[in-house]
């Protein structure tokens, strides 16, 4: 980096909402569904149990449910989250859902288009010296760094690629911290 004096700004990328499942419906055959109220079913049968969560199709209003446990004696399930399981915990519902291997497991991904937000000073862009910009992530919302860049700038794509330094691809999604230089305008 250069040894000019630059300021140093945090930005934080920020859930607002639960994002849409891609999963198909078998009834209307539409490509998305919403988690809807986060429910849990839990259904014990003897001393195994099976816990699913209930997602809602927003075209239909059909229910789904997607497997969190199936046929697992109680014992092996940690009290806690039977706990959360049976109260319908809105924080176990997120944790569940955000899970790369649940999503794996029930075959379907997250849309996160209009799920998330960018909290952060206003970033100066008039000044003579570079700016540095520190990307953290409160959960996994993957962004384009240059979309993310040139929303919160207020440039164009384009002006980003010329005026931004980053230590990451910007045309690459990433849900990881990353930091980077707005440079001096020309």
């Amino acid at each position: 980096m250069s040894s000019q004096p630059h300021i140093v700004l945090p930005w934080t990328v920020r859930r607002t909402r639960l994002p849409l499942l891609s999963l198909r419906c078998v009834d209307c055959g539409t490509a998305s569904a919403t988690t809807g109220e986060g429910r849990f079913r839990v259904n014990a049968n003897g001393k195994l149990l099976d816990v699913w969560l209930l997602v809602r199709c927003v075209r239909c209003d059909r229910t789904n449910k997607l497997t969190v446990h199936e046929r697992v004696p109680v014992r092996e399930v940690d009290a806690v989250a039977l706990r959360g399981y049976r109260d319908n915990d809105p924080g176990l519902v997120a944790e569940t859902l955000l899970n790369p291997l649940f999503a794996h497991r029930n075959g379907f991904g997250l849309d996160w288009a209009g799920a998330w937000r960018l909290l952060g000073p206003p970033v100066p862009l008039d000044g003579d010296w570079p700016v540095r910009v520190e990307v953290s992530f409160d959960d996994p919302a993957p962004v384009r760094p240059d979309r993310l860049i040139a929303h919160g700038l207020g440039l164009s794509r384009g002006e980003v690629v010329r005026r931004v330094k980053c230590e990451v691809s910007l045309r690459r999604t990433t849900s990881r911290a990353f930091s980077f230089t707005v440079l001096a305008g020309d």
